[in-house]
Formats: C-alpha cells, sequence, structure tokens
C-alpha cells in the first residue's frame, strides 16, 4: 500500500478545456486538407486528454491506441520502454498525431515516436498535455504542449498513481502527508 498523501489543484477542469480548445484549432490548421488524421493515444494517462481533443477537432479522424510504460506502479521512470499494446491499423502514408499525456523524462515519447517513424506515416506530429522540462533526459519535445509545469508528481485527468486518481476533472500535485 502506499503512503497516505494528499492532492492540491494546480490546473483547473476549465483551464484545461480552454487550453484544448486553443490546440485543438492549431491541430485543425496544421492538418488542413487531411482525409483522415490518425491519431494514436498512448494508453493509458492520455485517454481523457484523447477524447476531449478528438471531440474539439474540426477534422476528419480515426482514433487508435498504443500503450507503453516506463513507469508500472511507482513514481519514478524506469527508463525501458515497453510496449504493451501496439497500433490496430496501419499508418503508412498517413498523416499521424501522437497523443501524451506528460513528457518527463522523454524516453516514452522518443521511443514512440521512432518506432512510429519507421513505419512511414506521411506526417507525424506529437502534443501533451503536460510538459516537465527540467526532467528531461532525451533531447525531444511535444509539438503542441498544454501546460509546463514544474517537477512534481501530478494525478488527475487520466494521469494516475498506481492506477488511482485518474477520475479527477483537474491536474493535481501528490503531496505526500
Amino acid at each position: 500500500m502506499s503512503a497516505p498523501y494528499v492532492i492540491d489543484q494546480m490546473i483547473s477542469a476549465k483551464a484545461i478545456a480552454a487550453r484544448i480548445e486553443a490546440l485543438s484549432a492549431e491541430i485543425a490548421r496544421e492538418f488542413e486538407g487531411t482525409s483522415k488524421l490518425v491519431v494514436v493515444g498512448l494508453l493509458r494517462g492520455s485517454f481523457v486528454f484523447i477524447a476531449d481533443l478528438v471531440r474539439e477537432l474540426d477534422l476528419p479522424v480515426e482514433v487508435d491506441f498504443l500503450e507503453a510504460s516506463s513507469y508500472g506502479d511507482g513514481m519514478e521512470s524506469s527508463r525501458e520502454v515497453r510496449i504493451l499494446k501496439d497500433l490496430r491499423g496501419a499508418i503508412e502514408g498517413r498523416d499521424v498525431l501522437v497523443v501524451e499525456d506528460i513528457v518527463d523524462t522523454g524516453f516514452t515519447l522518443h521511443h514512440v515516436t521512432g518506432m512510429l517513424a519507421s513505419r512511414g506515416p506521411a506526417r507525424m506530429k506529437t502534443i501533451a498535455l503536460l510538459d516537465k522540462p527540467s526532467r528531461r533526459e532525451v533531447d525531444i519535445k511535444a509539438d503542441w504542449t498544454g501546460f509546463e509545469i514544474p517537477d512534481e508528481f501530478v494525478v488527475g485527468y487520466g494521469i494516475d498513481y498506481a492506477q488511482r486518481n485518474r477520475n479527477l476533472p483537474y491536474i493535481g500535485k501528490v503531496r505526500f502527508v
């Protein structure tokens, strides 16, 4: 069992919704004219973000998922990225948007984008809800970022701590008591 903790709100549900609306307009401009945008969600943390994002996109979209893990139930990245679930569909010659919940060390996004690039998409861009640049160990940055945050352990809006707190409508900082 994990140590007792409390959650302090960092980013409100209202702020997240407003940012997603702005980001979706930028993404729609970038992919204007696409026959179909394949939106690839990195499970599990991005599922809430991807749902809200695709509802705001004024583009024809197809949604697929990839599950990668570098954390397990811990608070620190293992730096070893494992693919637990691959895409169901092909992305060769297609426009792709990779959706990540949080870019921390950068290992997961770097590994996944390298793997997907080898499959020959026409265009591939990335978006992350959260970015912790102070933790970066791999030189990678998402094309779009919702919010830059300090080096805090966060939960909510799909992001968990040992499979808990995904259902919070906001992003909160975990504080152990």
